[in-house]
């Protein structure tokens, strides 16, 4: 499915159709209106106009079309009536039910799946996005091409005098597709190299790294902004940003560290996107903290988090090995009568959590300390220092937190200070007459 259709601004504005399938017993978490609701934003964010949307339980599956014939009709006449370009089914289709809907209603029709990978398409900026969302679409087509070409059963001749049955059209489809799809992982091979290569920078000069993760549209990137006072685009939008954005963090004592904010989690998230953007997630694996960014305001917040949950456990995150702090963001939107009981809950919370507003600004101040006890978890070291010293003062104050000082007759100091064992051992080796000693 090419993406062009969507990305040209100044195309018309395309009306859409959206539908959830409500598919009785799937044991969802969330309720189907809050999930049409969903489907909605998505369409959104692709600048479609919604004409119409709704609900439509499914008592039966069918195999064909997802739907049964009398529904199939109904929305028909809906599109036409609607004067629809677009379908969008807020489900996973198969190529020959998007085949066969699309027949039914003459109009375009996307799945899910589908229309994540669009929005991805036109948001990725950097060249690592941009790749990973191309392999994602590719792998998503691969499966596709008996709707994506009208052309399939046409034969190309063999080479040589007897000539032979030569090679069908679909078949070399795929080959194509294949040898782009090889390309393409190749050329992530090399960016990926070279992210690789800037993160063990950063471990050289072992700043502790502090990832942000979180449903889409639950305000990381306004918090991301209001902590290292940066300009990350921040819009009420699902998928608003997609690239990761890494940022210097100052923390409570003056100790740097880094904050990476990373793309938002969706429920149903498509399997080629995850396997996509594993590598651009690899800094949540890599952090020493991870923030996950809540919409405690949002009826859907429990369920958003548990998506968030289930996408870094497809990730191999460990989640119980991670320092990992909830952040329940936007409570400046939740009533007033029901404030003093979220803080409770909040304070009773495992893992711990700490209510925020980022567009305010409340309770920033205590998130940072909290991330600070976080990084800061190893037990302090007592480090003696002869005058002199200057570099090695300056260097564990930049790499770790000073608890304490004392400042000697004779110049020498005495520093309690708490560092990672990275940066203990990386000091032990660049200043080796210091003398350590373990509390």
């Amino acid at each position: 499915m090419s993406s062009s259709k969507f990305v040209d601004r100044e195309a018309p504005v395309q009306g859409a159709v959206v539908i959830h399938p409500d598919r009785e017993g799937r044991g969802t978490s969330r309720g189907a209106l809050a999930r049409l609701e969903e489907a909605c934003g998505l369409a959104l964010a692709l600048d479609l106009e919604i004409r119409e949307s709704m609900v439509v339980t499914l008592r039966k599956l069918t195999p064909a079309t997802l739907f049964g014939k009398g529904k199939v009709e109904e929305i028909g006449h809906l599109v036409e009536d609607r004067e629809a370009d677009v379908v969008i089914v807020d489900d996973a289709l198969t190529p020959v039910q998007q085949r066969n809907l699309e027949k039914a209603w003459q109009a375009k029709v996307i799945d899910r799946t589908g229309l994540i990978l669009e929005i991805f398409a036109r948001r990725a900026r950097t060249r690592e996005g941009r790749l990973q969302v191309e392999l994602a679409r590719l792998s998503y087509e691969r499966s596709r091409l008996v709707r994506t070409w009208t052309h399939l059963e046409r034969q190309r001749g063999g080479f040589g005098v007897m000539g032979g049955p030569g090679e069908t059209q679909i078949e070399t489809d795929r080959r194509l597709l294949a040898e782009k799809i090889g390309k393409l992982k190749r050329d992530l091979v090399e960016v990926r190299r070279t992210r690789t290569l800037q993160r063990s920078a950063r471990k050289r000069v072992p700043y502790p790294v502090v990832a942000l993760v979180g449903y889409t549209n639950a305000g990381k990137s306004t918090l991301f902004n209001r902590l290292t006072q940066s300009e990350v685009v921040a819009e009420d939008m699902l998928f608003a940003t997609l690239d990761p954005t890494l940022r210097s963090l100052k923390l409570p004592d003056g100790r740097p560290a880094i904050l990476s904010d990373t793309v938002g989690f969706i429920s149903d998230l498509p399997h080629e996107l995850v396997e996509a953007f594993r590598a651009t997630l690899e800094e949540v694996r890599e952090a020493d903290v991870v923030l996950h960014v809540r919409d405690i305001a949002s009826e859907e917040s429990d369920a958003q988090a548990e998506d968030v949950r289930a996408v870094l456990r497809r990730l191999e995150v460990d989640m119980e090995a991670r320092r990992i702090l909830e952040v329940w963001n936007k409570f400046d939107l939740v009533p007033e009568d029901q404030r003093e009981g979220l803080r409770g809950d909040a304070r009773r919370a495992h893992p711990p959590a700490i209510v925020v507003s980022a567009v305010t600004g409340e309770g920033c101040a205590e998130l940072l300390q909290a991330i600070a006890g976080l990084v800061d978890e190893a037990p302090p070291v007592e480090v003696v220092l002869a005058d002199g010293d200057g570099a090695a003062v300056a260097w564990l104050y930049r790499s770790g937190r000073v608890l304490e000082r004392q400042d000697f007759k004779d110049g020498g100091v005495r520093l309690e200070v708490s560092l990672s064992a990275q940066a203990l051992g990386q000091f032990e080796q660049l200043y080796p007459k210091a003398e350590v000693r373990l509390h």
